[in-house]
């Protein structure tokens, strides 16, 4: 083999040194690399069949392995492929140059069509072919290439083992090969998948579309499709007729999305799966709901109304495209209850990705779904967004995470080749929209949406890829967009050549359709029935539309809560307090670690700490996090805490997840360790993604409200980056889709000279998004209600906190599943609290008959004297032991009373009340170490001047100011600013 290599041309040279190397060595993730060189997997039955038989195999294989076997590659003399097998003489033969490189030849021709077909298929209805930004021929897909002429095409060649091209054929023609190829990958289904790392995987799909037998559909599958595109069609032409100069973002141009759905659905649901999570933006929302998930078009219809009005006048509402749905409903196919869940969302299109695979997530959970058999996520979405949006970046990299994989989603791109008005050269960089599906080596298939049968194969098998091997798969359905961005819109001030070409199109149904009947494979009579039948149920539901039984938003509901909301006002205020044995198992069980595992040294002086305050009756911050989350795990409430670095705690406070000093990977979790009958505990370092995992967690939170779920931003400042969940879907989401959730974020917040991105959680923006009113103060006139705090809470968008006592944290963490509603609840977190020793707590404030407190009033010398006090302070977190020890040092502890509001929003206005007529001689001050343009003082400030001003007392609008000035930064981050900063402004406070 050395001596032929030598008088092989250079690009044959260079084909029979690359050939395995670029197509085969493609082996399990999981198995050990084998030769230096080249990987064995591919030629194992082939090595087998001719040590049995050298006559079984090709004459140009039987040459290839002979030389072989005799150490002689003729890719390096240092690489044997088979060094461990006994060699066969090679005395008696000469070596076929000619014909071993011509057949590792056609080897790599096949393995080129493999890798890069898909840069020249057929891919754009249009004719444009922009889908590909690089668009230039691979040279290698011409037999030209490989010093092939035109007199070889009708040469034999063996078949490599890494082909199902021939079927049950050996050896074929090179012109058959090459006309098979470019049936394949060339046509109108590109598809991308040799660089997955998993021999199995790419065989499966090599198998499923290279073997001539698999492409057949069934003509049930046929016919469904045709029932499915005619009510695609008719559905957005009914809509036109009726409401033409209304928003609908409508499919046409990539009608096939419809019955592409239904072949997902139809596929997966006989594997077993019966509960299909989805999320979409808004184009083809409403045929989705209308003719896949089939709710009833008389609920969608009404949304046209302009005379639709809430359920409840606290409901905002949203565009009816934006809406979604939950429906249980039987399969046609199977004749199983199948349920369809659709997430609302927002104009962030990409935004409910990461919600849709927490809600995934959480129902498998519930269901003992450990593999994803029974539950399943499928995600719709736009070419630029994919392309453009981080969020699909992010949400691709929880695909494997232990605690976040929801087994395999199928994504289908409905590609209209232009986002809003921007082509795709200026939109991206890379050559596909779906190139960052490849991080998580999930196949892509390209198909030509006015390819019906192309894309309904595509479909079939992007679901029977997830089914079996439990993971990703993207489906980049090529179409256009028929009438803009919407349809009102006008897409040739940007775009004149595509509408051009668009305006020319023939729609989709029509000609299918067309060409089925000319087939035979459809009759006319039976195609004109089933439109005539659709047209009257859409004039059916759109006169039952005008009844006023579907004006009711609730009919959105896409995650309903069933046997929860059984209670109605009046609401008591939740008792949270816990027996103090059980508080003492808790503590007494955390800390216990397995024999023969070896804690870290500081973690035992850690642990003699804690069990030191046990005994004395105490807990601290980390405590009493402790003592809150196992409680409810032993009441059997089920609590899921993610966040970067929480199960060590970003300050090494929490250790929740012990590490074995001695062994790699061994972990203990003593809260799920408390008894036997416990709820399990979930605890996860995510990954270095806020936009994501808050999106996951929530929508973890929204699936069930029995369940406590937690996120922790490393530092409060970095949840800036999920601001989208935040403003999207936390805030607003009750009022926009009537969705409750009681996710809580805890946002570590506090200066402490770390610099302007380690301090603040930006508090001012959470309270700027509290749906309250800062001139009116609240009252029970006409309501149910006879606790003003719980009546404000039911009320609330959501809650903010900024807390001072581990008691505290404690008891509004066990009250966020003691509500009888669900709502979301913003918690800014200590830092250098962790390790103050004034901020402890008794059991006395843990046990039976406690409960949160909203606000602290004076405790101390000027509250048993309340006259004498001359100055009144509001704040809240950690400026409150700053002005405690400043008023300390100072000796004024009877002449300033100091008043920690600790649940911000709602606002406690029956408690401030109170304190302020106490205090009426005092002047008022309100201090916060955040600069003044920040903070919580611009919201609680209006709010102390409303209720002075209900009570006709003369220091409305005296109230002082005591903190930073304001500021661009949050924070400076030269530590003797910070520190005058804090001298100056506890000097401000102390002023009376």
């Amino acid at each position: 083999m050395e001596r032929l290599v030598s008088s092989v041309t250079r690009p044959r040279l260079l084909t029979v040194r690359c050939i395995l190397k670029l197509t085969l060595p493609i082996r399990s993730a999981h198995a050990p690399a084998k030769s230096d060189g080249l990987s064995v997997n591919y030629h194992d039955q082939m090595y087998k069949e001719w040590l049995n038989n050298p006559q079984s195999v090709h004459k140009s294989w039987d040459l290839y392995f002979r030389s072989q076997n005799q150490g002689k590659s003729s890719m390096s003399t240092s690489v044997k492929i088979y060094p461990t097998q006994p060699t066969v003489s090679a005395s008696n033969f000469r070596v076929d140059a000619k014909a071993l490189n011509d057949h590792m030849a056609v080897a790599a021709l096949i393995g080129s069509f493999q890798t890069r077909g898909h840069k020249v298929a057929q891919l754009d209805p249009l004719g444009i072919s922009s889908i590909d930004l690089d668009r230039e021929r691979p040279i290698d897909l011409s037999y030209q290439f490989f010093n092939f002429s035109e007199a070889d095409l009708n040469r034999q060649f063996a078949l490599p083992p890494f082909t199902f091209i021939g079927g049950h054929e050996t050896q074929l023609s090179l012109r058959e090969i090459l006309r098979r190829l470019d049936y394949v990958y060339c046509r109108t289904i590109g598809i991308e998948y040799m660089y997955i790392n998993n021999r199995e995987q790419c065989n499966w799909i090599r198998e499923r579309f290279e073997d001539p037998s698999q492409s057949q559909l069934s003509n049930d599958e046929v016919h469904r499709a045709v029932q499915q595109l005619i009510r695609t069609t008719h559905f957005e032409k009914f809509l036109g007729s009726k409401w033409a100069t209304e928003k609908r973002f409508g499919v046409e141009g990539c009608d096939m999305l419809i019955p592409a759905m239904k072949m997902v659905i139809d596929t997966v649901i006989q594997t077993g799966v019966d509960t299909l999570i989805m999320g979409m933006p808004h184009r083809g929302r409403l045929n989705v709901l209308a003719n896949v998930i089939q709710k009833p078009l008389e609920e969608i219809l009404c949304q046209f109304n302009e005379h639709l009005k809430p359920s409840d006048t606290s409901e905002s509402g949203d565009v009816k495209y934006h809406l979604g749905t939950c429906v249980e409903r039987l399969s046609s196919v199977t004749n199983s209850k199948i349920k369809y869940v659709l997430l609302a969302n927002p104009s962030h299109l990409e935004a409910v990705s990461p919600v849709v695979q927490g809600r995934t997530k959480a129902e498998q959970l519930y269901r003992d779904d450990e593999k994803g058999d029974k539950v399943m996520s499928i995600l719709i979405h736009g070419d630029a967004a994919f392309a453009g949006q981080g969020v699909v970046y992010e949400t691709f990299h929880l695909t494997d995470l232990p605690a976040y994989t929801t087994h395999g989603t199928v994504h289908i791109i409905c590609n209209n080749q232009i986002g809003f008005t921007t082509d795709p050269r200026v939109a991206r960089s890379s050559p596909y929209c779906t190139d960052v599906a490849r991080v998580v080596n999930a196949p892509i298939f390209h198909v030509n949406a006015d390819d019906p049968e192309a894309v309904l194969r595509v479909a079939k098998e992007a679901a029977e890829w997830r089914c079996k091997f439990k993971r990703d798969v993207v489906i980049d359905l090529v179409g256009y967009r028929r009438h803009g961005h919407n349809e009102v819109d006008n897409p040739n001030f940007t775009h004149p050549y595509m509408y051009k070409k668009i305006e020319k199109q023939t729609p989709i149904l029509t000609k299918w359709t067309d060409k089925l009947i000319n087939e035979r494979k459809i009759n006319n009579s039976w195609y004109e029935t089933e439109v005539a039948n659709y047209e009257k149920r859409l004039a059916t539901a759109f006169d039952n539309s005008k009844s006023d039984i579907y004006d009711k938003q609730k009919k959105w509901l896409d995650s309903p809560w069933k046997a929860f909301f059984t209670k109605t006002p009046p609401f008591a205020h939740p008792i949270t307090g816990v027996p103090e044995e059980r508080l003492q198992l808790i503590g007494s069980k955390v800390h216990e670690v397995p024999d023969g595992f070896t804690l870290h040294k500081r973690l035992e002086t850690n642990f003699a700490n804690r069990t030191t305050l046990l005994q004395e009756r105490k807990v601290d911050w980390a405590l009493a996090e402790t003592m809150a989350l196992g409680s409810l795990l032993l009441d059997g409430q089920y609590v899921r805490f993610s966040g970067q670095d929480v199960e060590r705690g970003t300050f090494s406070h929490r250790h929740h997840v012990l590490h074995d000093q001695e062994k790699d990977l061994a972990v203990h979790v003593p809260l799920n360790k408390l008894a036997p009958a416990q709820a399990h505990y979930t605890i996860c370092n995510s990954s270095l993604s806020e936009f994501a995992v808050l999106g996951f967690e929530l929508g973890y939170a929204i699936t069930s409200p029995c369940t406590l779920v937690l996120w922790e931003a490393q530092f409060g400042d970095f949840a800036n980056n999920a601001q989208c969940i935040i403003d999207q879907f936390l805030s607003s989401g009750q009022a926009k889709w009537v969705r409750q959730n009681g996710l809580v974020l805890l946002l570590p917040h506090g200066y402490e000279g770390q610099g302007p991105e380690h301090s603040s959680a930006r508090l001012e923006r959470f309270l700027q998004m509290s749906a309250e009113d800062e001139d009116r103060v609240p009252d029970l006139e006409n309501s149910a209600h006879t606790d003003l705090s719980m009546y404000q809470l039911e009320n609330a968008n959501w809650i903010i906190a900024h807390l001072t006592t581990p008691a505290n944290y404690f008891h509004i963490l066990r009250r966020q599943l003691a509500f009888p509603f669900r709502k979301p609840l913003v918690l800014m977190t200590t830092k250098s609290l962790f390790r103050l020793a004034a901020c402890q707590s008794s059991f006395d404030e843990l046990i039976e008959g406690t409960t949160f407190k909203r606000i602290y009033p004076e405790e101390g010398e000027a509250g048993h004297n309340p006259d004498a006090v001359k100055k009144l302070i509001f704040c809240s977190g950690k400026t409150y032991y700053d002005l405690i020890e400043a008023r300390t040092e100072q000796k004024l502890e009877s002449d300033i009373a100091i008043v920690r509001i600790e649940q911000l929003s709602p606002f406690p206005f029956d408690l401030i009340e109170i304190e302020l007529k106490k205090y009426k001689s005092a002047a008022i001050c309100f201090a916060q170490e955040e600069h003044k343009n920040m903070g919580p003082y611009s919201f609680c400030k209006p709010r102390l001047n409303l209720l002075l001003r209900k009570m006709n007392d003369n220091r409305v609008d005296k109230i002082e100011y005591a903190g930073r000035v304001s500021a661009a930064a949050t924070a400076t981050g030269i530590k003797s600013s910070h520190l005058t900063e804090q001298k100056n402004y506890m000097h401000q406070a102390m002023k009376i």
